[in-house]
């Protein structure tokens, strides 16, 4: 009997810590921008939901996006110009990736 009520806590136990990981994982926007040093923030918005992250030597990582459509929008330091990207998708655990972005003067 001891064995049985070991075995069913073990499974709780194993389908909370499953169920907790899974509702915490979200997607990702990650990217780079050029020049290193030309952007300070990135900001992911989605309805009226926002997320913002720094950028360190021209990388950044937004993480725990919910699935779905969000406007990006990388905070540039001056002379350049703030760049907004639209329709960026995210899927449930999954990267999505802008690849590099060029600021403008």
């Amino acid at each position: 009997m001891k064995s049985v009520k070991v075995s069913i806590f073990a499974l709780v136990a194993a389908a909370i810590s499953v169920l907790a990981f899974r509702n915490m994982e979200g997607g990702s926007i990650s990217g780079k921008v050029a020049p290193l040093d030309g952007a300070d923030q990135v900001w992911a918005i989605q309805g009226a939901d926002s997320m913002k992250t720094d950028i360190a030597d021209g990388t950044f990582n937004l993480q725990g996006a919910k699935a779905g459509t969000y406007t990006v929008i990388i905070n540039a330091k001056q002379p350049f110009k703030d760049v907004t990207i639209s329709d960026v998708k995210v899927d449930e655990g999954k990267v999505t990736d802008l690849g590099e972005i060029r600021l403008e003067q």
